[in-house]
C-alpha cells in the first residue's frame, strides 16, 4: 500500500541547482512511488508582507518551474495552498491547542524576530501551526523535511496527538520525516562556503541564461593554483569539482582532477567548462519553464485540477475533525 507524502514550496525565489540535485529529484522519483501532494505554501510566505503585484507572479513563476523540472501532475496533486479554505479552518482549530510559550520556543520564530524585527506579527508566531495543518489536513504518514524544519514537524505530531487525546479519537496520524538518505546531494554555493541557497546568493538558477551562467561561474571563488603535485584541495576548489561531478562527464571531471594534481590547472578554463556543462543541463528545463509559463490554460487547468483532489481530501479530514469538537451545522 502507497503511504500519503506531503510537501510544501514557499514562492520566495526561483529554483536553483541545490533544489533540483537535493529535494526536488527525490520527488520527482517519489511522486511515481507514494501518493504525493505538493503545494505552493502562498499563505506561508504572507509573513514578510510580498508586494500585491509580485505575489501572483511569483506563485505562478515557482509553479512553471517545478513543473518544468520533473513534477508530473498526472500521478501527483500539485495545487497551491490559498485555493484550499479548508487549510484555514483547521489552522484556526490548531490555534485553540497551541500554546504562546512553546511557540515562542521554536527556532524559527527566534531567528525570525532577529532578523525582521519591525515585523513580527502573529503568523509568525504561529508559523508551525499553519505547517501543521497544511500536513495534517490530508492526514499523511510521511513529510520530506530538512533540518531546519524538523522541529515543526516535530509540533504537527505534539498537535496531532494533543487533538486525539483531548477529543478521544484517533483522527490525525503522527507523520515522521520522509529520509532520502545517501540520495540527498548538498550542492556548494559559488561563494565558496556553505550550500546554494536563494538568500546567500550564491545560487545558478534554472531560469538563467547562459550569459547569466557564465559571469556567474566566472565570479565563483577560487584562489591560487596549486604549487605542489597531488596536494590538498582547499574548499572552495572542492565546491567547484563538486558541481563538475554532477553536470559534466566523468573525463571531463578527470581531465580537470589529473591537471589539478600536476600543478598545470587553470581555474579560468575550469570555470569556463563548468558554465558550460551547467548551460547544457539547464536549458531544456529553461525552455519547458517558459513554455509553460506562457501557457494560462494549462496552468489554469493543473491548478484547477489538483485544488479539486487536494480539497476532496481536506474535506475528508474537516468532516472527521468537526464532528471530533462538536461543530454541526443547524
Amino acid at each position: 500500500m502507497k503511504e500519503t507524502v506531503l510537501s510544501g514550496i514557499r514562492p520566495t525565489g526561483n529554483l536553483h541547482l541545490g533544489n533540483y540535485f537535493g529535494a526536488l529529484r527525490n520527488f520527482i522519483k517519489m511522486q511515481y512511488e507514494h501518493q504525493c501532494f505538493f503545494f505552493i505554501a502562498d499563505l506561508h510566505s504572507l509573513t514578510t508582507h510580498p508586494k500585491p503585484d509580485d505575489f501572483h507572479g511569483n506563485v505562478r513563476r515557482v509553479l512553471a518551474e517545478y513543473l518544468a523540472a520533473g513534477l508530473d501532475p498526472e500521478v501527483a496533486t500539485i495545487f497551491v495552498q490559498s485555493d484550499i479554505p479548508e487549510v484555514s479552518e483547521l489552522y484556526v482549530l490548531l490555534n485553540m491547542l497551541a500554546y504562546k510559550g512553546e511557540l515562542e520556543r521554536t527556532a524559527s520564530f527566534k531567528e525570525k524576530v532577529r532578523k525582521q524585527e519591525d515585523n513580527v506579527n502573529a503568523g509568525l508566531l504561529t508559523y508551525p501551526v499553519l505547517m501543521a495543518a497544511d500536513i495534517l489536513i490530508h492526514r499523511p504518514t510521511k513529510v520530506p523535511v530538512g533540518k531546519d524544519q524538523e522541529q515543526h514537524l516535530e509540533m504537527t505530531r505534539v498537535l496531532a496527538r494533543r487533538f486525539n487525546n483531548l477529543y478521544g479519537q484517533e483522527i490525525f496520524p503522527e507523520p515522521t520525516a520522509f529520509n532520502f538518505g545517501s540520495d540527498l546531494l548538498k550542492i556548494p554555493g559559488l561563494d565558496g562556503s556553505g550550500k546554494m541557497g536563494k538568500s546567500e546568493g550564491n545560487g545558478i538558477f534554472l531560469a538563467d541564461d547562459e550569459k547569466t551562467i557564465h559571469k556567474k561561474v566566472m565570479r565563483a571563488v577560487t584562489g591560487s593554483g596549486p604549487t605542489e603535485p597531488n596536494s590538498a584541495m582547499p574548499e572552495s576548489i572542492q565546491n567547484i569539482f563538486t558541481l563538475l561531478r554532477v553536470v559534466s562527464t566523468p573525463d571531463t571531471v578527470q581531465y580537470f582532477l589529473d591537471k589539478y594534481n600536476d600543478c598545470s590547472i587553470r581555474y579560468g578554463d575550469l570555470k569556463k567548462q563548468l558554465a558550460e556543462d551547467i548551460y547544457k543541463l539547464t536549458l531544456p528545463i529553461r525552455e519547458r519553464i517558459e513554455a509553460i509559463s506562457a501557457d494560462n490554460d494549462y496552468l489554469h487547468r493543473i491548478t484547477k485540477h489538483g485544488a479539486e483532489k487536494a480539497r476532496e481530501s481536506a474535506q475528508a479530514t474537516l468532516k472527521l475533525v468537526r464532528g471530533a469538537v462538536g461543530i454541526k451545522r443547524f
